[in-house]
C-alpha cells in the first residue's frame, strides 16, 4: 500500500469516499512535494515519458475522450487506484479535460451526474468542464 496524497496538496480533490485525486495543467511545473505513483494523462497526443506509472487516453482539447469505452476502463482503474495510491489526472490546461474527468470519478464515487460538474468546480477548481458538451457528458453520465 502506497501513502495518497495530502489533503492540503495543490490541484488534490477529495471524493464523497475519501479518495484523494490530484488534478493539474501540464503546461505548468510539477508541484512540489511528493509524485504521483499513477496517472492519466488527456492529451490529443502522446505525453512525454515520466518516471511513474501513466496512461495516455487519446483525448483533444475542448473535446471529448475519443473511445468512450477506453475512457470509462481508464477512470476506472483510477478510481480505484486513487483508494491507496498518488493518483493524477492531467492536461494542457488542468481545468476542461481534467475536470470533466474529475467529475466523472465524483460520479463513480457516488455524486449523482447532474450534481458532479458543480462538485469538481466547488472543491477543485471553479472554471473546471469547461465546454457545454463536456458538461453533457457528465450529466448525461456519457463517461459511464
Amino acid at each position: 500500500m502506497t501513502d495518497t496524497w495530502s489533503p492540503t496538496d495543490v490541484g488534490v480533490l477529495r471524493l464523497p469516499s475519501g479518495r484523494l485525486v490530484r488534478g493539474r495543467g501540464l503546461r505548468r511545473p510539477l508541484p512540489e512535494g511528493q509524485e504521483p505513483t499513477y496517472a492519466v494523462y488527456l492529451l490529443g497526443k502522446r505525453p512525454p515519458e515520466v518516471p511513474w506509472e501513466a496512461h495516455w487516453l487519446r483525448w483533444p482539447d475542448f473535446r471529448l475522450p475519443s473511445s468512450r469505452t477506453q475512457a470509462r476502463e481508464v477512470l476506472t482503474d483510477a478510481w480505484r487506484r486513487a483508494a491507496a495510491e498518488r493518483v493524477e489526472i492531467a492536461c494542457g490546461g488542468g481545468r476542461g479535460r481534467t475536470g470533466t474527468a474529475l467529475a466523472c470519478l465524483a460520479v463513480l464515487d457516488g455524486v449523482p451526474p447532474q450534481e458532479a460538474v458543480a462538485y469538481v468546480r466547488a472543491h477543485y477548481d471553479r472554471h473546471a468542464v469547461e465546454t457545454p458538451w463536456q458538461r453533457r457528458y457528465v450529466r448525461q453520465a456519457g463517461c459511464w
